[in-house]
């Protein structure tokens, strides 16, 4: 492998591992948030705000030159719509089976660990897409499953009804790291982000209107007449969508997805971490342990394995 090549890999690396911990952080806002307005109203706005945030950005970008990978040609203006709405219509799906399954009574941290399953779907799925990853990343893996149990599960681990939608959650965001590997490559990142935000958001619109405003527009909207609601919001419109998922298109550019993954598996241990700081929580000797297996297995999945061709499959 070139030397550039393990630099832009080295730093795609710590783009995700900044991702994570922005998403780690948000956690708190997206939680108060939900609560404030309602969930899917939370998701659609939120999403939506991103992707006015971007087109900003984008506008900004572009006047002065910086986006090198503007769509000229037709053909490149069909792959980035193509890639955006795909992703849009996974997260979507992910996110709103997320907080459906949070509102039937999963507790956050059995939901966060189900989601966070992703790291073991997301090498399966890659075998079938001709991205295999070594013996260290799976071994990485499966000590990041140990990792997550132990920080997000406490007490009795049963399935239930939520949990089922937890774990097709996990297939969804698996699916859209997938999706994210075949296209980051061939659009620019922040275009396809902001396509995706605002599929997400218009496509949530419709169960946000059905469910939580229900005829009833004005009381929704005096939701919104709160800084308990608009301060989480736009922290979660900001940082998670427009900077965190833009960043993730960005860094999962030339890295395995499985490394991907688990690079963002450290979200779990950012949010603890987050609560320990900054909401006074404590933190239990099993929480900890899983804490530093986690860590354990992100080290273990970067140490380099045999030869490597330039898609990152070793041979």
């Amino acid at each position: 492998m070139k030397t550039t090549d393990k630099s832009l890999q080295r730093r795609n690396s710590c783009i995700l591992i900044f991702t994570s911990f922005v998403w780690g952080i948000s956690f708190v806002a997206q939680s108060e948030g939900g609560d404030a307005i309602g969930p899917l109203s939370f998701n659609s706005i939120r999403s939506i705000i991103g992707s006015l945030v971007l087109m900003v950005v984008i506008a900004i970008l572009d006047r002065v030159g910086i986006i090198t990978q503007k769509p000229e040609t037709k053909e490149q203006q069909r792959t980035l719509l193509l890639g955006g709405v795909l992703c849009g219509f996974v997260l979507c799906t992910a996110t709103n089976l997320q907080q459906l399954a949070i509102s039937l009574g999963s507790p956050v941290g059995k939901a966060g660990f189900l989601t966070a399953c992703y790291i073991l779907l997301v090498p399966i799925l890659g075998i079938f897409f001709k991205r295999r990853c070594g013996l260290n990343v799976w071994i990485g893996v499966l000590i990041a499953i140990v990792g997550l149990y132990l920080l997000c599960i406490d007490g009795e681990f049963v399935i239930k009804t939520p949990d089922i939608l937890l774990m097709l959650c996990a297939l969804c965001f698996s699916f859209h790291i997938m999706v994210i590997d075949h296209f980051s490559p061939k659009v620019d990142g922040l275009r396809m982000s902001c396509i995706q935000f605002m599929v997400t958001g218009v496509i949530t619109a419709i169960p946000m209107c059905i469910f939580e405003i229900n005829g009833d527009f004005k009381t929704w909207l005096g939701g919104f007449g709160n800084l308990d609601a608009w301060i989480p919001l736009l922290y979660a419109a900001i940082f998670s969508c427009a900077v965190g998922y833009t960043l993730q298109i960005v860094g999962q550019k030339g890295l395995n997805p499985t490394i991907a993954s688990l690079l963002m598996s450290l979200e779990s241990v950012f949010s603890v971490l987050a609560g320990w700081v900054l909401l006074k929580e404590k933190l239990s000797p099993k929480e900890l342990l899983g804490c530093v297996l986690i860590f354990v297995a992100v080290v273990l999945a970067q140490l380099p394995g045999r030869k490597q061709t330039e898609k990152g499959v070793e041979e």
